[in-house]
């Protein structure tokens, strides 16, 4: 897929004004579908100081229909969204159809489409049994997998072997995410007496996979309220800028496909930073909200984003640089080991590396943050959405 927001003199700027989400647990049995994605919206309503008359389309987004067993949600929702009368789109791309919602939503306003453009993703899994729905038989191989860390594993063991990382990298990703959860009162694991001893001496799953270098299972919901340049001005807080945004798609299986960096992650950064004028990731990007649902994907990332060189990734993931008090802070806000509605953990990704701009972050704010990268991938490591985010306007 091409770029969604390639340079052009002639699109509106786009802001991020309100953001809003649920407190993301492992049952929401107090709300139905509707009450949890009407929460996360009005939510970012109120953050943005708007209403649900200021809104002039609702782009929604989730994980496949199977998960919950309910098809087209999307119908019954619009009421709930305030969406009636109005225009509603629903975005599906795996995994990462949070990033590729938001994506969307802005492409409308940058377009000039729509003025306000209020974007919602969702999931419930407590209603479902996604590690059941995620082992679908792959073609041309034995059914022996078991959720999406069967399918993954492989992909990992394949990165070490290529880089030689110790198999104690993983534990240090998960052990600092989820300490950085605990600073995030919305994210869904708050385990207080974890230590790294715990993490690494957690049961197998899929080796190298350990459990508690895995993501939950969570229910939840994440809203933003994406407007123009006269939105913006009139915002009660300063809004997030997008700068660049893009996303990529690949086939699952194909002769010659780079499971441990695919071409289309590679590709998809490459434009975000073009559009953004970005020439060294590594020291112009203040925070990174990168989709890890399994602990070694922060360094297998941190290769494929252009971070760190090729075979170099474990090595900055292992010096510190990727903690909270690190030159290049990962998921500050705990990221995907620590809260995973699976059709919100990509918008969440965008959501939190806005909030980093606007200093709004609370207890996981990175200092000084003034970019933000916000990235999402999904399928077989074949779907890619990010965005960069700034403080300022980009510039003209």
């Amino acid at each position: 897929m091409s770029a969604v927001m390639s340079a052009g003199t002639s699109k509106e700027p786009v802001a991020v004004v309100g953001i809003g989400q649920t407190k993301h647990v492992a049952a929401r049995r107090d709300v139905s579908l509707a009450g949890l994605v009407r929460e996360a919206a009005r939510r970012a309503l109120e953050d943005a100081e708007l209403t649900w008359a200021d809104v002039d389309a609702v782009v929604i987004g989730k994980a496949p229909d199977f998960f919950e067993g309910v098809m087209m949600p999307e119908l019954y929702l619009a009421d709930a969204l305030g969406a009636v009368g109005k225009p509603l789109l629903r975005v599906h791309t795996a995994g990462s159809v949070g990033g590729s919602t938001a994506l969307v939503a802005a492409n409308l306003v940058a377009a000039r489409v729509h003025g306000t453009v209020l974007t919602v993703a969702f999931e419930k899994q407590s209603e479902s049994n996604a590690m059941w729905g995620l082992s679908l038989p792959v073609p041309f191989t034995q059914p022996l997998l078991a959720g999406a860390g069967g399918f993954f594993a492989p992909h990992v063991r394949a990165y070490m072997r290529r880089t030689g990382a110790p198999d104690t990298v993983g534990s240090l990703v998960a052990y600092k995410d989820r300490l950085n959860a605990l600073k995030n009162p919305y994210a869904h694991l708050h385990e207080e007496d974890l230590t790294l001893e715990k993490v690494r001496a957690s049961p197998m799953l899929w080796d190298p996979i350990r459990y508690s270098e895995t993501c939950p299972s969570s229910d939840g919901a994440c809203a933003m309220v994406l407007t123009g340049r006269e939105g913006a001005a009139r915002a009660p807080a300063p809004p997030a800028w997008v700068h660049g945004g893009a996303m990529r798609s690949e086939p699952t299986l194909f002769a010659g496909k780079d499971a441990v960096s695919p071409r289309a992650g590679r590709d998809c950064a490459a434009d975000v930073y073009g559009q953004a004028g970005i020439g060294d990731p590594r020291r112009e990007i203040d925070a990174v909200e990168m989709y890890v649902p399994f602990s070694w994907y922060e360094p297998m990332w941190l290769e494929n984003l252009g971070f760190a060189e090729e075979g170099e990734g474990w090595k900055l993931t292992e010096s510190g640089a990727t903690a909270l008090d690190g030159d290049l802070p990962v998921n500050p806000s705990g990221g995907v080991l620590s809260t995973n509605p699976i059709g919100a953990s990509g918008m969440l990704r965008f959501a939190e590396a806005a909030l980093q701009v606007r200093g709004r972050a609370g207890d996981h704010q990175v200092p000084g943050a003034r970019k933000a990268l916000g990235h999402a991938y999904g399928g077989g490591s074949q779907f890619f959405a990010m965005w960069l985010v700034g403080a300022a306007p980009p510039a003209s």
